[in-house]
């Protein structure tokens, strides 16, 4: 009997990670290695492009790269001139998110996991990792935006829950308790 797919889609956010170390917690460390769950860990990755126009939480310094490269360049900088600078950043962040999810994966006996980086919007690369997974089961976090940043910056949680052709658990992040 095949196993059913689960596919976790995370970012460089506590929030993502919250949302795997949850589901290796309730679907995975009962039963190490025999878990009826195979897991596909999903990183999406913004474009180059859509990275220097992206002002958020999670993403790196872009604007302070920009900022070094006027200064220090007495060339007309253009953004096409950036996007090798911010490529090379993204697929660095990419790699350490993937590596920090297969340390989690690996502390709680999971290690046959499957573990992608997908370059595109995060709600439509899972979404269409969904789909080519043959998913039942799609995990993201929940970052807890206010009503005016979930508008100007999109939720994914969001529109998986409207887009994806399987069950969507978003996880929040429980609050914090205060001493």
């Amino acid at each position: 009997m095949e196993k059913s797919v689960m596919v976790v889609g995370i970012d460089d956010s506590e929030h993502s990670f919250h949302a795997l170390e949850w589901t290796l917690q309730h679907f995975f460390s009962h039963t190490p290695g025999n878990s009826p769950y195979k897991l596909v860990v999903v990183h999406a990755m913004p474009s180059p492009a859509n990275a220097i126009g992206f002002i958020g939480p999670g993403i790196f310094i872009v604007k302070l790269l920009i900022i070094f490269i006027f200064k220090f360049n007495n060339d007309q900088c253009r953004a096409a001139d950036v996007i090798p600078y911010v490529d090379r950043d993204l697929k660095l962040i990419a790699t350490k998110v993937l590596e920090k999810a297969k340390e989690v994966c690996t502390a709680r006996s999971v290690n046959d996991a499957i573990m992608e980086v997908v370059q595109g919007d995060a709600g439509n690369v899972l979404c269409e990792a969904v789909e080519k997974h043959h998913a039942s089961v799609l995990v993201v976090g929940n970052h807890g935006y206010g009503a005016i940043k979930r508008a100007v910056l999109g939720s994914v949680s969001d529109y998986c829950a409207h887009h994806a052709h399987c069950s969507v658990t978003i996880v929040k992040r429980p609050p914090k308790i205060k001493d």
